[in-house]
């Protein structure tokens, strides 16, 4: 091991880091090792550090390209300070230059791609800036649930306040994708509540009962508790979320995977903390038969009354749970298809295309349903239990019990097509809304 060290570090003094020490010679090899020994042996063979070189080649060349802002194959001192400049720091000629010289091994003052590679090769990257930028989804795509992690936002957005024109274009094109879905949500409650192995409920026959109750326009009960709801819950999940990625990065350093997830179901619980009476009025309003609410505050104040403040937060704890499998399940997965495409497609951008995140966005959306449903009917089944009539109020282990006793394990997963069929169009509507907002908003692509 010692030999190799010794080899390795001789490459990383010809690879032009002047003024390295032998410490962080050891540091930079601890990280070579970490990123690639895939089997966790404590050691680094022959193919796992082929591997390892190859995947970060690729990285180096996704970030080559993004610096090389003319694509004349060089970096110059003029492009590095215009890449500080996008994420949100000025810096002076001298320190570019500065930065330019460490690089630089010919003496051109200007970086090729030979020259940034053997300098950066042995230095395990982090995310990158660009691949953050094009990657983002929960921002975009809203398929109904208010579940998933917060974006992060790069410093550039930070600084010039691009990031609230986009949270407000994400919350435009979340109101318009819920309203264009709302049938097809209502009538995933509808069975969540009423559909069982006695009253089987199908989608023809629930819309027919729907409409003959309260006609077309009650296919949209409940909309507009669901549209209002979304600019209170993003604006403190986002402050939320800031708050806790502070609290959890390590000395002021980079959030990692595991931090962020935290943080970002921390901020989730937070949120939906503020606004679950807001959530317990939707689906009572959803719910409703012609004529039992005026609206939205004759239904606060007839819960209140008749139930007490108690019933804003009837199926609160199963709706906490939720949050853990959702965001968990749908990160995680979005995350291993990210890698996957830029592993496979990446080339000379980061930039996977529109279809790419889309579908992306979409699997990793229903994976993230498919494990947390259970919970989410559970809540709805839980906040309608007072407006039900002869239903017992019951808590939630015993309403599990009770559902797995009569129904079977596939009880817990009633509604669910109505609930996946509005995915597609949900994430398609919100997409086209979103890219018009932006543009209406002037932020560049």
């Amino acid at each position: 091991l010692k030999d190799m060290m010794e080899k390795l570090c001789s490459v990383l003094s010809d690879a032009h880091l002047p003024g390295t020490s032998w410490t962080v010679y050891v540091s930079l090899l601890q990280k070579i090792f970490a990123s690639g020994d895939t089997d966790k042996d404590e050691g680094l063979d022959f193919e796992e550090f082929s591997k390892y070189l190859k995947e970060h080649e690729k990285k180096l060349r996704l970030t080559f390209k993004s610096l090389d802002k003319n694509q004349d194959g060089s970096i110059d001192a003029r492009e590095i300070q215009q890449s500080f400049k996008d994420l949100g720091l000025n810096l002076t000629d001298r320190d570019a230059e500065k930065i330019l010289h460490s690089i630089d091994a010919d003496g051109t003052m200007t970086v090729d791609w030979n020259e940034w590679r053997e300098h950066f090769l042995f230095n395990p990257a982090d995310d990158l800036q660009e691949i953050i930028r094009y990657w983002k989804h929960s921002t975009v795509l809203d398929i109904g649930d208010s579940l998933t992690i917060p974006d992060e936002f790069t410093e550039e957005e930070k600084t010039t306040g691009i990031w609230w024109k986009q949270l407000f274009a994400g919350g435009m094109a979340g109101a318009v994708s819920r309203t264009g879905t709302a049938p097809l949500d209502r009538m995933k409650v509808f069975m969540q509540v009423h559909s069982s192995k006695s009253n089987k409920i199908s989608l023809v026959d629930g819309f027919k009962q729907m409409i003959k109750e309260g006609g077309v326009a009650s296919l949209w009960r409940g909309n507009g508790v669901n549209v209002i709801k979304i600019a209170p819950e993003t604006a403190i999940k986002f402050m939320a979320y800031e708050q806790y990625k502070k609290l959890l990065a390590k000395d002021g350093g980079k959030i990692q995977s595991h931090e962020r997830f935290m943080a970002g179901s921390l901020a989730g619980a937070t949120a939906q903390t503020a606004i679950y009476p807001m959530e317990v009025m939707k689906t009572r309003l959803t719910l409703r038969k012609t004529g039992q609410y005026s609206g939205m505050f004759d239904c606060a104040k007839k819960i209140l009354k008749k139930e007490g403040v108690k019933a804003f937060y009837k199926g609160y704890v199963p709706n906490i749970l939720g949050i853990i499998p959702y965001a968990g399940i749908d990160l995680a997965v979005y995350e291993t298809l990210k890698n996957a495409w830029l592993s496979r497609y990446a080339k000379d951008t980061a930039n996977p295309g529109i279809l790419v995140l889309l579908g992306c966005g979409t699997i990793s959306s229903t994976c993230g349903q498919l494990a947390s449903y259970p919970l989410a009917l559970v809540r709805t089944r839980m906040q309608a239990q007072a407006s039900m009539e002869g239903s017992e109020q019951v808590s939630m282990s015993k309403l599990v019990k009770k559902i797995m006793q009569k129904e079977g394990f596939f009880g817990l997963y009633r509604g669910i097509l109505p609930n996946f069929m509005k995915v597609i169009p949900a994430v398609s509507i919100s997409y086209v809304v979103y890219e018009y907002m932006r543009s209406g908003l002037g932020i560049s692509k």
